[in-house]
Formats: C-alpha cells, sequence, structure tokens
C-alpha cells in the first residue's frame, strides 16, 4: 500500500470522518441483509484501506476505530461489530505494516501468523457468530482453520487487486482535487 500523506489535519480528519461514515454504513447492511453478512463485513474493511493510501496509517487507523466504535455503540448485532474490529477493520493497517517487510516468504508467514492468531480469538469471544457462517458439516476445528487459511489467502489476494485499482482511479481522482 502506498504511504503517501498529504493535506492538512483537517483534511486527513475529513476523509477519516466521511470513509469511517461509509464503513458504518457497510457494517449497519451486515444487520440488513444476513445473508450478506460476511461480505458487508468486509466491504467496510475496504474503507480503512483508502484512509491508508490517500492519507497515511494513522488516517487509517481513526478511520476504523471510529466506524468500529460506533458500530458497537450503533449496530443491533454486536458480533458484526467485533469481526469488523477484530479482523475485517483491522487488516488495511496491518497489511500496510506487514508488507513494509518487502520479503514475500516472510510477509506470508506474518500475515498467516496474524489471521490464525485472529481466528483464534474470535472463535474463543465469538464461536457462535463465527460458527453461524459455517455449514454444520464443516464445524470440526481442523476444517476451520484450513478452510479459513485457504479463505484468507484468497481474500488477501483479491484485497490486494482492490488496493491497486483504489490506487491506480480513485486515489488518482482525489489527488487531482487536493
Amino acid at each position: 500500500m502506498a504511504h503517501t500523506r498529504r493535506g492538512g489535519a483537517a483534511g486527513r480528519a475529513a476523509l477519516a470522518g466521511v470513509l469511517g461514515g461509509l464503513s458504518l454504513a457497510m457494517l449497519y447492511l451486515s444487520v440488513l441483509a444476513p445473508a450478506g453478512r460476511l461480505g458487508f463485513i468486509a466491504a467496510a474493511g475496504l474503507f480503512p484501506a483508502g484512509a491508508v493510501i490517500s492519507s497515511g496509517l494513522g488516517t487509517g487507523f481513526f478511520c476504523y476505530g471510529t466506524a468500529g466504535l460506533l458500530g458497537l455503540l450503533l449496530l443491533p448485532d454486536k458480533g458484526n461489530a467485533l469481526l469488523y474490529l477484530f479482523f475485517f477493520g483491522l487488516w488495511p493497517m496491518v497489511k500496510s505494516l506487514i508488507e513494509r517487510l518487502e520479503q514475500l516468504a516472510l510477509e506470508l508467514l506474518c500475515k498467516l501468523a496474524f489471521f490464525n492468531l485472529t481466528l483464534s480469538l474470535l472463535l474463543a469471544v465469538l464461536r457462535e457468530t463465527v460458527l453461524s457462517f459455517l455449514p454444520p458439516a464443516l464445524s470440526r476445528l481442523w476444517m476451520i482453520y484450513l478452510g479459513g487459511n485457504i479463505a484468507f489467502l484468497i481474500y488477501d489476494l483479491g484485497f490486494s487487486k482492490l488496493i491497486a485499482f483504489y490506487s491506480a482511479r480513485i486515489d488518482r481522482v482525489l489527488r487531482r482535487g487536493v
């Protein structure tokens, strides 16, 4: 991810506020459309990534924290907000930090370690919420970790492609306006 900082503090705060609001809107949609719950929570994590690309890591954390805390306060399903706080909203900043290592094998190891730690925490704290996404036949622990790691690697690849799209198309347009 690009690590650019532009605009003043007010501009960064405004960007974080707008992107945090969009992230919160996606979290709210995750409550309204239970069939697409995980997709909406994952989509909510795209907005902190935009904040990181456009204004830096601090703006990304501000966007993530704002949407996550408001999600805990406002959403009727706290599990959705916690999935965002534990993983989907936090991932853009963690990914940015890990990819600064610029050593593919080490990056992959760190990403998988973060995912497995997060999955373990989610299973410990939100067992019913996490398991509700799975059919009963796939709820064995080893299947959860194997399937989860495969899904995570596919998710990270797709996330990288969305970041590249944002950088090339959206951030470039935002830069022209600054």
